[in-house]
């Protein structure tokens, strides 16, 4: 059974079906009433003729009656001085009995009459072989009386009133079997007729309620199958992907309508997926924010109770180093390998303290207080002078940086630390590339945003980096150098600008993407300073 049609064919099948066990059952049912209905009308015509045959039986009679009251005036001696009244009662009589014959032919075609009618109306009970006969014998034997009376002066012979007699005698068992035909009818050939009529009935009967049962199974099961079942399929699907179940999807094969909601349904469930998979990793991405502002601001408040007690002692440390170093040239010859040695340590000890004080600094960068202003400025132009700046240092002078960048692009921000931003960014990119790799530097206006992405081909990073590489101390450089605190300043300060900053890495060996997003009209409630705020 196909089940690729339109939901509206299946639709017009069922109801064709339906249609059809309707029709069925209804024939079914009127053919019985409309059978019952012509026989009791044949019963009813043929009873009214009764009447009419009992009608001329009577005025049959009559007619013999006459003809024998003729026949005893005629037997009857005439005086002479009665002969004239004689003669006029005879002439009465024949009068009558011409008057009673016409009754008699009037009636007879009456009769007639509603046998054709009856014949034509196509009544099966008028349709009598016998009957017709009797009636034609009957009109015959009326044609033949008429003729016997046409002589004026029939009554007074013998001869014609014997035969008028004989005739009417004739005509008497004639009209008298007219009944009987009926009866025999009735008794004889419409018993077995009903019988053939009833077997027929109760087999059609019984043959269109076996196809009516037939067609409305196959109606049920059809409509199981094109609706009912598809009804169940998104039913259950849709329970499943309304308790989370977003990976599930309805499988319909019908390719009708029922199929087209299938799709729309998995279709919307994807988009209930990608949306919830989306906000998850909102969430997780904003819980990896939260956790790392709770770090940048434990690692302030840890700066700001540490980092000036920790300057005075590596300023002092330092200090001594560098005043041992210039007595002990006093103090020892040059050529002593002694003095190689103390040189040689005392250096460590200044390069190590003027890195810790570097360290210090950078931690007090997370607990200053201070008012940080703002101002309109060029974002292109900012960007081209930290380029300009790098190519300058001689690490980096075999490294290029091409940058694409509107003509101007202008943002409320504080210069100073977005510089700091960009060269942090180049910084890591340049130190992740190769000699003669190349970084590139695009800034673009999108609406409301400024958009500034970083780009190398360097070694790249793994997932478990990319999800550590703001947080404070963090460091995967390849010199093992570096105090992990450049990206955690660099998100600090995007923070604080309400802005955005993002890595992306495919992979080892696969480079690395920076985009940080900045407002270019951030509101009065993004302008309020965060440090102020805390």
């Amino acid at each position: 059974m196909r089940g690729n049609w339109p939901i509206r064919v299946k639709v017009f099948i069922c109801l064709g079906l339906l249609l059809l066990v309707v029709t069925l059952l209804s024939f079914a049912g009127l053919h019985g009433s409309y059978a019952y209905r012509n026989l009791v009308r044949s019963l009813r015509d043929r009873g009214a003729e009764l009447p009419i045959a009992a009608k001329l039986s009577l005025q049959v009679s009559e007619l013999r009656i006459t003809l024998n009251g003729l026949h005893e005036l005629r037997t009857c001696g005439f005086p002479l001085d009665d002969e004239t009244i004689a003669a006029r009662q005879v002439l009465l009589c024949r009068d009558k009995f011409t008057l009673e014959l016409d009754t008699v032919r009037q009636t007879l075609e009456e009769y007639r009459n509603r046998l054709e009618a009856k014949l034509r109306a196509g009544s099966r009970m008028a349709d009598n072989e016998k009957e017709w006969q009797t009636v034609d014998e009957i009109e015959r034997t009326l044609s033949r009386i008429h003729l016997a009376k046409q002589d004026s002066s029939w009554v007074f012979a013998s001869e014609n009133l014997g035969e008028l007699k004989t005739e009417l005698d004739n005509l008497q068992q004639l009209v008298a079997s007219l009944p009987s035909h009926l009866h025999d009818m009735l008794v004889d050939d419409l018993p077995s007729e009903l019988r053939a009529q009833y077997r027929t009935l109760i087999i059609g009967t019984w043959t269109i309620g076996a196809v009516a049962a037939l067609i409305l199974l196959l109606l049920l099961k059809l409509f199981f199958e094109w609706v009912f079942k598809p009804l169940q399929v998104l039913i259950a699907g849709s329970r499943r992907v309304g308790g989370g179940d977003f990976d599930f999807r309805i499988r319909l094969d019908t390719n009708d309508e029922m199929a087209e909601l299938a799709d729309a349904m998995n279709a919307m469930t994807a988009r209930f997926q990608a949306i919830h998979d989306d906000l998850e990793n909102q969430v997780k991405q904003r819980t990896r924010e939260v956790i790392r502002s709770e770090q940048l601001a434990s690692v302030g408040f840890l700066a700001a109770g540490v980092a000036h007690e920790i300057n005075n002692p590596l300023a002092s440390i330092a200090l001594c180093a560098e005043s041992l170093e210039s007595r002990i040239g006093d103090t020892l010859d040059q050529d002593d390998e002694q003095h190689a040695v103390i040189a040689n340590y005392l250096g460590m000890i200044q390069t190590e303290a003027f890195r810790c004080k570097e360290i210090t600094e950078k931690l007090l960068d997370f607990s200053r207080l201070g008012e940080v202003r703002r101002q309109n400025a060029d974002l292109a132009e900012l960007v081209r002078d930290v380029i300009d700046m790098l190519g300058h240092l001689g690490k980096y002078q075999d490294k290029t940086i091409c940058l694409r960048a509107d003509s101007a692009v202008i943002a409320p921000i504080n210069i100073q630390e977005m510089k700091q931003v960009v060269l942090n960014l180049l910084a890591n990119a340049l130190e992740s590339i190769e000699p003669d790799g190349q970084v590139d530097v695009e800034l673009v206006q999108r609406r409301e945003y400024a958009e500034l992405t970083v780009s190398d081909d360097g070694c790249g990073m793994e997932p478990d980096v990319l999800q550590h590489i703001f947080e404070p101390f963090f460091t995967r450089r390849r010199s093992g150098q570096g105090t992990g605190l450049g990206l955690s300043i660099t998100y600090r300060i995007i923070a604080e600008h309400h802005g955005e900053i993002e890595a992306h890495s495919p992979g080892r060996g696969q480079g690395s993407t920076f985009h940080v997003r900045l407002p270019l009209n951030p509101t009065d409630k993004e302008h309020e300073n965060p440090r102020q705020a805390a």
